[in-house]
């Protein structure tokens, strides 16, 4: 059976994910077979097993880090936000509704064997699992039936390193008020502390780090600086969201309120000379020299935002002048002409879409999920893609029907074309579409073309190589940065 280390976190965003995937890069770096868990993740991007199965991106992004096959037993249970007060409840991969808060929390306790039997079969399986929590372990009014924090730690039997997050301030606070808050039973289970995201001077914080060690009475495992290291992010909090940059290639991605598999868009952003904003506002949109519409938990609830606040009109004035647009799974689905609900799956009843692709979609109950591989078709504005050999994952409640006038654009190896495209506008239900290297190229050849540059300055690049390195410069910041020694005694330890 596996030892365990749990990194549990003061508050959402602290760092619990990348500090995790930083561990399983290292002790799969010193030889141990290394497996990343959290037994339940609420976030909106998601990633389809080579099973089919549905799991939260933070895992697979660690699984990537511990070089192992991304598995749902990495995340048992999947919370998608639908509205502010429910969620689809996916367990081992599969959906079994949607459930109100109060809900889910009387029901929640049912799911515990599943994640029991998840770790325990993870356990077998590998020489370290490593746990990420979830929020803290110090929210009080949720410490009935927790499986994620304390819960979780002792199930697994899991000594816990607790991070805090020094760039929001009161970081001393924040790690003393969540020890103290926790029983004595649970203060058992927290072996160090972790100070997270820091730049300044080291030596003007060491007398804080001693007097920090002397209230919790346990020792500071070290001081994480702001890591150079381009991680996939899972939180909406993303600095990715609100960051810009001064580019070649102006790239506008609708921030929708719904907005999910953000991370469709890293490949991008790690592009030379390429630039990705996230916008929500018709003032921000500007004149890019693209428009991405991403994917989307409530595509018909995004629309009618879109269309309120004058995101729409934007978009199809800037396409109507020249300005390709791009359509990803929910996205693709607004492009079309009209959405309808018949199966009552985001409440029932139709919408006129965009009408910049000859579309139509209508929901189904049954979440059409799958990893697939293929070629691109296209001709026309899009003509540089034709050819271009891509592979990802689908994730999506609708059917859509090609009319006349759309070009069937993703050909896949099992027959079936899943996108479209229509003059300078095209659509997909693919996410990963972008990571394909020559489907980069070809959008590149396309933008650069339109904007009169030469699109070899701008490199395409091997990304799974340079998500490789990303991983080893994190695990040598993990490395330079956190007491090691001191953490291997933990794990050996235990609690």
């Amino acid at each position: 059976m596996a030892k365990a280390i749990m990194i549990q976190g003061t508050m959402s965003n602290a760092g619990k994910s990348i500090v995790a995937a930083g561990l399983c890069r290292v002790f799969r770096q010193d030889g141990y077979r290394v497996a990343p868990f959290k037994s339940q993740n609420m976030a909106l991007n998601s990633f389809i097993t080579k099973e089919g199965l549905e799991m939260g991106r933070a895992q697979v992004v660690q699984a990537e880090a511990a070089g192992v096959e991304p598995s749902v037993l990495m995340n048992p249970i999947l919370l998608k936000p639908v509205t502010n007060m429910g969620s689809q409840v996916i367990v081992n991969g599969e959906v079994i509704g949607n459930y109100h808060a109060q809900e889910y929390y009387k029901m929640k306790h049912t799911l515990r064997p599943a994640i029991q039997k998840a770790f325990d079969t993870l356990s077998e399986q590998n020489d370290i699992i490593v746990i990420e929590g979830a929020g803290s372990p110090a929210e009080i009014n949720l410490k009935a039936d927790d499986f994620v924090n304390m819960g979780m730690a002792k199930m697994a039997k899991a000594p816990v390193l607790l991070v805090g997050d020094i760039d929001r301030g009161g970081v001393f606070a924040q790690l003393y008020g969540t020890i103290e808050l926790l029983t004595d039973e649970e203060k058992n289970y927290v072996k160090a502390t972790i100070i997270n995201k820091f730049r300044g001077d080291l030596e003007i914080l060491k007398p804080g780090l001693k007097q920090l060690e002397e209230l919790t009475k346990r020792p500071c495992a070290g001081v994480v600086p702001f890591l150079k290291a381009d991680i996939e992010d899972e939180d909406s909090l993303s600095e990715r969201l609100v960051n810009s940059k001064t580019a070649k290639i102006d790239i506008a991605v609708i921030r929708l309120p719904r907005l999910s598999n953000f991370t469709d868009f890293t490949v991008l952003e790690a592009t030379d000379g390429v630039g990705v904003r996230y916008v929500s506002t018709e003032r921000e949109l500007g004149r890019p020299d693209l428009v991405i519409l991403p994917g989307t938990k409530n595509t018909i609830s995004d629309l009618k935002w879109l269309r309120q606040n004058g995101l729409e009109a934007a978009i199809k004035h800037l396409n109507d002048n020249g300005t390709p647009v791009i359509g990803i799974c929910g996205g693709y689905q607004m492009l079309g002409r009209r959405i309808t609900d018949s199966s009552g799956v985001e409440g029932g009843g139709s919408i006129a879409g965009m009408g910049l692709l000859p579309t139509e979609t209508d929901f189904a109950e049954e979440k059409h999920r799958t990893r697939v591989g293929g070629r691109v078709k296209a001709d026309g504005f899009w003509k540089a893609f034709d050819g271009a050999e891509l592979e990802g994952y689908e994730i999506h409640m609708g059917e859509t029907k090609l009319l006349d006038g759309a070009g069937p654009l993703d050909q896949l190896d099992n027959g079936h074309a899943d996108g479209c495209a229509s003059g300078n506008v095209m659509g997909s239900y693919l996410h990963g579409f972008f990571d394909s290297a020559e489907c980069r190229k070809a959008l590149l050849e396309v933008l650069c073309e339109k904007k009169g540059l030469d699109p070899s300055d701008l490199a395409v690049f091997d990304y799974k190589a340079y998500k490789e390195k990303q991983f080893d410069i994190l695990a040598d910041g993990i490395r330079n940065s956190l007491d090691m020694d001191l953490i291997y005694r933990i794990l050996e330890a235990g609690v």
